[in-house]
């Protein structure tokens, strides 16, 4: 819990001592938008979320909220109005008899997956360190073994919010019910509050099989994952890394990552089976490895370090793999400096999900993620993402909020009937537009 729950939470105006550092403090990336808001709320307690949603109604202020920060496109950092600060409303309890968990906004994926570990217990919360579950489960919650157990977000039985008039409210299937769709993947709205999620038995074995491929391996190595792909188990996550950091590898190389959760050491074994048939001329190809959870977040974070800059872009897709590949390609032949890479991770969702705002997969999901350190750099790398994924746009059928460039490239990241429907309990539970829609939408 955080250790400024009992002190008042702080408020910065634009131009006062600490109003820069606590902006700055809102956003992983460091390359911060230019974007400044008038006021930032620091809040410690529920009632201090209260207090300053009451005080932008009275003053008629815009309302961004942050609870990670890890929106690579800053989107909760507006110009103008309020930016409410929830990342200390970070408390967590795990029940281990109802195998329930009650998380706040700010409460860090990572932390609560290693809590529920220790209680036998896991929810897929997202890949990266840092990522707070308030953001991350509005987004949908595409997280570690969501190939089967479905986005984070599906698991969420109820969240407590304050409403646009600053009350506290309590939201399920059974109470204010279309609170509870929107929150289950809707951007437009914020929550603030505890969302209990539920925990379900941890997996016995995790760990994953790697290979490493030089770069005149790399169309090949993409057409055998396209290939396999709607035959992958689901208790596998499928990845392809493209980065000029690969080791044992000179220039852009390929890395094959491929993630178990199972019951037993047997069943990882037969699950990864599919991997038998990749292509040959690996430069190094390693055995199951089992490990922790930690590990792999760990893992992880050596492609998303503190302190650089990023600009990120990304498409779902179900088109062939001869579309692609022009676009691959072009993306290798562009590729910047590392730690820049390109993330192709084979999806293959259901036909049905529950009824939830979340609504927009694919087969594929593709991500390029430009990662540097210096502000020089700026011009050469910035646009490399959203440049490769434009000219791919015409293959794709949506983009994933969590690697949003809504600002900058619009796209389509929720389907029609359900933004429509999205829009319909905004204009109802909201009028006066109080809380940001992402960028990029009226």
């Amino acid at each position: 819990m955080s250790t400024e729950r009992n002190k008042p939470g702080r408020t910065f105006r634009r131009g006062e001592d600490g109003y820069e550092q606590a902006r700055r403090e809102c956003s992983f990336n460091a390359r911060l938008a230019e974007r400044y808001p008038d006021i930032i709320v620091q809040a410690n307690t529920v009632a201090d979320v209260q207090a300053a949603v009451k005080a932008a109604k009275r003053d008629a202020m815009s309302i961004g909220v942050r609870s990670g920060g890890h929106s690579w496109a800053g989107n909760h950092v507006r110009d103008g109005g309020m930016l409410l600060d929830v990342s200390r409303l970070d408390d967590m309890a795990i029940d281990g008899k109802t195998m329930t968990a009650t998380a706040g906004p700010g409460a860090g994926g990572h932390t609560l997956a290693m809590a529920l570990a220790k209680a036998g217990l896991f929810f897929p919360a997202g890949h990266c360190k840092g990522v707070c579950v308030g953001g991350y489960l509005l987004q949908g919650g595409f997280g570690w073994h969501s190939r089967e157990l479905g986005p984070a977000v599906e698991s969420v039985l109820a969240i407590d919010y304050v409403d646009a008039d600053g009350e506290l409210r309590h939201a399920s299937a059974t109470e204010n019910a279309d609170m509870y769709w929107a929150a289950r993947g809707g951007p437009d709205f914020r929550r603030r509050h505890p969302v209990p999620p539920s925990a379900l038995s941890a997996p016995r074995v995790m760990g994953l099989k790697v290979a490493i491929y030089p770069g005149d391996r790399i169309e090949e190595v993409f057409r055998w994952a396209h290939r396999v792909g709607p035959e992958v188990p689901k208790a596998v996550e499928l990845m392809l890394i493209m980065s000029r950091q690969i080791p044992l590898v000179r220039g852009p190389g390929l890395m094959v990552i491929a993630p178990v959760f199972a019951n037993s050491l047997a069943e990882a074994r037969k699950a990864l089976a599919f991997m038998k048939s990749r292509p040959g001329g690996a430069r190094l190809a390693l055995p199951f490895v089992p490990m922790k959870q930690d590990w792999m977040y760990t893992r992880t974070m050596d492609h998303y370090p503190d302190g650089h800059r990023y600009a990120v872009d990304n498409m779902w897709t179900h088109a062939s793999i001869d579309d692609l590949m022009p676009g691959i390609r072009r993306i290798a032949e562009t590729l910047p400096s590392a730690p820049s890479h390109m993330l192709r991770m084979n999806w293959s969702p259901p036909k049905t999900r529950s009824d939830m705002a979340y609504s927009v997969e694919d087969d594929t999901y593709i991500a390029l993620y430009g990662v540097w350190k210096d502000a020089a750099d700026d011009a050469r790398i910035a646009s490399w993402a959203e440049q490769n994924m434009a000219a791919m746009a015409h293959l794709a059928t949506g983009m994933q909020l969590a690697d949003e460039n809504l600002g900058r490239r619009p796209a389509r990241f929720m389907r029609e009937d359900h933004l429509a429907r999205l829009d319909g309990i905004r204009s109802l539970r909201d009028p006066d537009g109080r809380f940001h829609p992402y960028m990029g939408r009226p």
